[in-house]
């Protein structure tokens, strides 16, 4: 996992061929005036803008995520988003099946760590790191992008 600032991104352009061009992009483009919805980003990825309130840290839990094929970037851009954390490896309860078509798989463990992001801060979150987003009680708006490995 990586959590960073964006005005520090060029520090993570050679870690995938996609993410230079991610971070150019969610760098020099007004996301707070985008629309929810889905975005137009290079072909080996996802991205989609939502806005809503955040949830209690438990329903965040109710999906305590990862993905197999997908490494997400995940961009406050409004507001206060608190995350829960743990690697994959020290998670021992599945819950329910992997996804294939949704590139997702739940835990029902607790996280290690909680932290939260504010405006223009991100988190990476590889395959081996199991995530909780959109922990918070105010709106909370955000990119994220998903991009194959």
């Amino acid at each position: 996992m990586i959590i960073d600032s964006i005005e520090n991104a060029t520090k993570y352009y050679n870690i995938h061929p996609s993410f230079a061009e991610v971070f150019k992009y969610l760098a020099e483009n007004n996301l707070s005036q985008m629309d929810d919805g889905t975005v137009n980003m290079p072909s080996s990825t996802r991205a989609f803008l939502t806005t809503g309130i955040g949830k209690t840290k438990e329903t965040s839990l109710e999906k305590f995520e990862c993905h197999d094929e997908y490494i997400d970037i995940q961009l406050c851009i409004k507001g206060e988003e608190t995350f829960g954390w743990k690697p994959r490896n020290k998670c021992l309860t599945q819950k329910g099946a992997y996804n294939p078509e949704k590139d997702v798989r739940f835990f029902a463990d607790q996280p290690d760590m909680y932290f939260q992001l504010t405006q223009n801060q991100f988190a990476v979150f590889f395959p081996e790191d199991v995530h909780a987003p959109m922990i918070g009680n105010k709106e909370i708006k955000k990119m994220v992008v998903k991009i194959k490995i």
